[in-house]
């Protein structure tokens, strides 16, 4: 292995090499520039509009259970308060039955985060907000949550596949995010405008 020795006689390019690198070496360091901050108030403005949706549901999560319903139907996403805030509506059905959900997303300017804010029509409450954020086509969103009487934790994914469909998983984790298991999958593809 060559070694480069520097020295005070060093001569040719090994040592103006010595010299650059102790220049360097002793180069004041610029400040740190702090990373532009994303402005995601319109992250959402992609999937407004009228979407067909197949959404399938695992029955009964984290049992072990590989049940899953299915279901077909419709989302509407409406922007509201310019994009800083949507609401989504989704209808579906399936041979185990109908479901109807809401979810009210707000963008909060100060973190540079949405708060995903779920309720079905059979509890007519909303759950606990998930946190997060997209980076490029894909968002991700936590919140702590419980589930039989369990303290859980619950990752929502969002990917936009691209302009005319998106991607939806949810994700359980009863061991504080080492194992994660998927119990909604849903798939919207834009609907054509006036259909």
């Amino acid at each position: 292995m060559n070694v480069l020795r520097c020295s005070t006689v060093s001569i040719g390019l090994t040592g103006l090499l010595c010299m650059s690198v102790h220049a360097w070496a002793q180069a004041p360091t610029p400040a740190a520039q702090p990373a532009p901050v994303h402005d995601g108030s319109h992250d959402f403005d992609f999937e407004i509009g009228t979407w067909k949706t197949h959404l399938k549901r695992l029955l009964h999560p984290l049992s072990g259970s590989k049940s899953w319903a299915e279901y077909n139907g419709t989302t509407v996403v409406s922007k509201v308060w310019g994009g800083r805030a949507n609401l989504v509506e989704l209808d579906a059905e399936g041979p185990a039955g109908r479901f109807q959900g809401a979810s009210w997303r707000l963008y909060n300017p100060e973190s540079h985060q949405w708060s995903l804010n779920f309720a079905n029509v059979n509890s007519g409450t909303l759950a606990l907000p998930a946190l997060g954020e997209f980076h490029g086509d894909r968002g991700e969103f936590y919140n702590q949550d419980s589930f039989n009487g369990r303290a859980i934790l619950v990752r929502f994914v969002i990917t936009k596949l691209s302009p005319d469909k998106v991607h939806f998983e949810q994700a359980f984790s009863s061991d504080w995010g080492k194992t994660w298991e998927v119990n909604w999958i849903a798939t919207d593809t834009r609907m054509p405008a006036g259909s």
